[in-house]
């Protein structure tokens, strides 16, 4: 594990990251999703892929990375960007998980692999609304303190930058996005997903022009139980391409 000091925005951000395979000529940028790190990407892909330099990366405010700082996820696609400038490394080919999945998107690489991505926006339930409107009217009466009873599971115990952070990025729709990416995307999901359900996947695969859907039994973190069948489709369908670029 190393780490590495990132200017942005007048804050300083530290970065962790691990790269596998230095030698290897083609690298594979490997994001993780909310409330995650890169040590769980790392034990799923570290074993295969060897013709790739994998960089696994924890994102500000996950894992070994700070973040001092309310962010959106093109920021954080940005920050992905300056650490990648420090590595030398390319966009060949970027792996997304969930969030993730929306930051690998933003960086436009030559080949994307969507793992369970989040970014197709999903109305929130009546009781989900309905505990929304009741948080912003207790908060009217400086009642803010009972926040930890309204906020989702993922953004409870956060600190203040990452709670903002999260409201920013938990209802962004990246429709737009999906249809105007012009490389080469993999879509993998698990059929019982039900954080980033299979709905949105055919919907992902509506909008990239390019891009193949494979389905595996499992939930939102399917991949770590195939990851092998993950990797070796990454490898039969893009390492010559991205060999010759």
């Amino acid at each position: 594990m190393a780490l590495k000091s990132i200017q942005f925005n007048q804050h300083t951000l530290e970065i962790s990251y691990e790269i596998i395979n230095p030698e290897a000529s083609v690298d594979m940028i490997v994001l993780h999703g909310w409330g995650s790190n890169k040590a769980l990407m790392k034990q799923a892909f570290a074993p295969y892929l060897d013709a790739f330099r994998h960089i696994y990366i924890d994102l500000p405010g996950f894992g070994g990375s700070t973040c001092n700082l309310a962010l959106e996820t093109k920021d954080y696609a940005r920050i992905v960007e300056l650490l990648l400038i420090h590595l030398n490394g390319s966009k060949d080919i970027v792996v997304g998980h969930s969030f993730g999945g929306k930051v690998a998107l933003l960086l436009e690489p030559s080949v994307l692999v969507l793992l369970s991505s989040a970014g197709i926006y999903r109305q929130k339930s009546l009781k989900v609304r309905a505990k929304i409107v009741l948080f912003k009217f207790l908060k009217l009466f400086g009642l803010s303190k009972f926040r930890e009873f309204f906020v989702a599971e993922d953004a409870k115990k956060l600190s203040e930058p990452m709670y903002q952070t999260f409201k920013n990025v938990v209802d962004e729709d990246f429709s737009k996005e999906f249809a105007s990416y012009s490389g080469k995307a993999l879509l993998c999901w698990g059929r019982d997903d039900t954080a980033t359900p299979l709905s949105s996947a055919k919907m992902i695969q509506k909008l990239i022009k390019d891009s193949t859907l494979n389905v595996y039994d499992g939930d939102h973190y399917f991949f770590l139980h195939h990851a092998k069948d993950v990797s070796q489709n990454i490898e039969n369908r893009f390492l010559k391409t991205l060999e010759h670029k």
